[in-house]
């Protein structure tokens, strides 16, 4: 794994992944295992104590400890102590996980409708100061580009391929 320095924040290793030079790869290696997906879920949802992420994810508590440290890490977690006697931490995001919320509303909009008969939790949203509704209703995302303010729709994206040697196909010949 090599390091980069995000913002300014926490170092994030860039792992080395096979295949195709792809940042999906690179995201699932430091978060694409389903403990570590559900901590960060539990976080998300203010549950930061390592016992209240055990019962919540149903995760063994030995793997849970080893997500959490890697998660730890790779920066997308820290640890912060919430007793001395005896020593206890929680577990907050750091910008690099508070940065995965789009992604845990993606799955979760996913799994209502794909994985469940019946969604068991639900994102609301109200308004803020100005914004003409402050009535609580059910999130319902669209994923807006932020240079036109456009909508995006499948039939709007094409794919740029810019790692070297590398077009949609594959690897290149040659390279």
């Amino acid at each position: 794994m090599t390091s980069n320095v995000k913002q300014g924040e926490n170092l994030v290793p860039h792992p080395e992944v096979p295949g195709r030079p792809c940042s999906v790869a690179a995201a699932l290696q430091l978060v694409g295992e389903r403990w570590a997906l559900l901590a960060i879920r539990e976080i998300f949802y203010g549950n930061q104590r390592f016992d209240q992420i055990v019962r919540n994810t149903g995760a063994p508590r030995d793997r849970l400890a080893a997500r959490l440290r890697a998660l730890e890490e790779a920066g997308v977690v820290e640890r912060r102590a919430y007793s001395e006697r005896p020593l206890r931490f929680e577990y907050h995001l750091t910008e690099a996980g508070r940065d995965l919320a789009p992604v845990m509303r993606a799955l979760l909009a996913w799994g209502d409708r794909w994985a469940v008969d019946t969604p068991p939790v639900a994102f609301l949203h109200r308004g803020g100061p100005g914004s003409g509704h402050d009535a609580e209703h059910d999130l319902d995302l669209t994923s807006t580009c932020r240079t036109c303010g456009e909508e995006v729709g499948p039939g709007g994206l094409t794919i740029d391929v810019r790692a070297p040697g590398w077009d949609r196909a594959g690897p290149m010949e040659g390279s």
